[in-house]
């Protein structure tokens, strides 16, 4: 097979004015891959509320604001079309399909990394922050951390399992419910909710209750949720109380066994500890943006009176992401997405902002 012709330049999306909602697709030089990396033509990436939050400087959080012209994007899927240095001895080749995740590389050795605990490596490099991401044509990975993607497994329905899908994934795993169980997602209509509740009701065998605006009803429905609850429906200045009560009773009485919270909202947080049921778990995946906040109704005496813990999940290992692309190979999980150009981010972002996304949004980068 002979080697692809790579052009000296290419196409990308970059954050022209970070703090702001604004994009610009430029012309810059494709990377050349270095000791143990390869070079991928990228077809397709995910846009996340992640890369949103990294764009507006809205994570108050993160140790540095995003500098102009950084590519943003963690969720990209392309063809392997040079090896550097050394890369030939992790068995991958020209040719092969690959993704890049939010981690774009973990360093395996650090005590995080030993601990199968890849999002907590102490010399992580973050996708789309201060290392060039997924919004363009070529990008370059450690062959050592990009992931197979299937045969059969389509690369705009790969690209959103490579954070989305990988990271309520392994939420889901950490609150340890089990088959037959009731888990609330709160947040069950956006990129990370959907692909969870299918994660858990098909995948898992969980009884799924689905909270998130009555608009994605419909959607969270078709994933695969027993019930569905509208938070418009009940008040927000209650403490939580009233649509606590309703899912305790839709959760066999006594409340769920597990929440996993995929929103950033404060308010889903501080309603959500109230849904456990004795013995329950809640997962912290999104995170609030703006200055934080302490979840307002994790009170000691609430989790000493009903042995319920609160913990937090950042995204998966290269274990979970291999596992979840084999979800979606499978067909138990599909994303619910529609295909944009590069050109259209900016509008792209705005939606997220409003909160108007359903699902997820995959651009092709051709």
């Amino acid at each position: 097979m002979a080697a692809p012709e790579i052009p000296q330049k290419q196409k990308a999306a970059i954050y022209d004015q970070p703090g702001t909602v604004s994009t610009k697709v430029v012309e810059i030089d494709v990377p050349e891959p270095g000791a143990g990396e390869v070079l991928i033509n990228l077809t397709h990436s995910g846009v996340c509320h992640s890369d949103y939050s990294v764009m507006t400087n809205s994570w108050k959080w993160l140790p540095y604001p995003t500098q102009p012209g950084q590519v943003g994007g963690h969720e990209g899927v392309g063809k392997i079309v040079k090896l550097g240095p050394g890369a030939e001895s992790s068995g991958l080749k020209v040719g092969d399909r690959v993704g890049i995740k939010w981690l774009a590389s973990a360093c395996a050795h650090c005590q995080p990394c030993q601990a199968g605990a890849d999002g907590l490596c102490v010399n992580q490099k973050v996708s789309g922050y201060y290392t060039p991401g997924t919004f363009q044509q070529y990008a370059v990975g450690p062959a050592n951390y990009v992931t197979p993607i299937p045969d059969g497994l389509e690369s705009d329905v790969a690209a959103p399992m490579l954070c989305a899908g990988v990271t309520v994934y392994a939420a889901l795993k950490r609150s340890n419910a089990r088959p037959g169980q009731f888990v609330v997602i709160s947040g069950a209509g956006g990129g990370l909710g959907h692909l969870g509740v299918q994660i858990a009701s098909k995948g898992m065998g969980m009884r799924v209750i689905g909270v998130d605006h009555g608009s994605k009803e419909k959607l969270v429905k078709e994933s695969g949720a027993e019930h569905f609850v509208d938070v418009t429906k009940f008040p927000s200045d209650d403490n939580g109380e009233a649509i606590a009560s309703h899912v305790k009773s839709l959760a066999g009485g006594l409340g769920a066994h597990a929440v996993i919270v995929c929103t950033a909202s404060n308010i889903a947080y501080a309603q959500s500890v109230q849904f456990l049921r004795f013995n329950g778990s809640m997962v912290c995946v999104g995170i609030p943006e703006h200055d934080p906040q302490p979840i307002a109704s994790a009170l000691p005496i609430t989790l000493i009176s009903k042995h319920c813990y609160v913990t937090g999940s950042a995204v998966g290992n290269r274990t979970e992401a291999i596992e979840t692309l084999d979800f979606a190979a499978r067909g138990v999980v599909k994303t619910h997405f529609r295909v944009e150009k590069m050109d259209q981010l900016t509008s792209i972002f705005k939606e997220m902002g409003e909160g108007k996304t359903q699902g997820r949004v995959v651009l092709d980068l051709s």
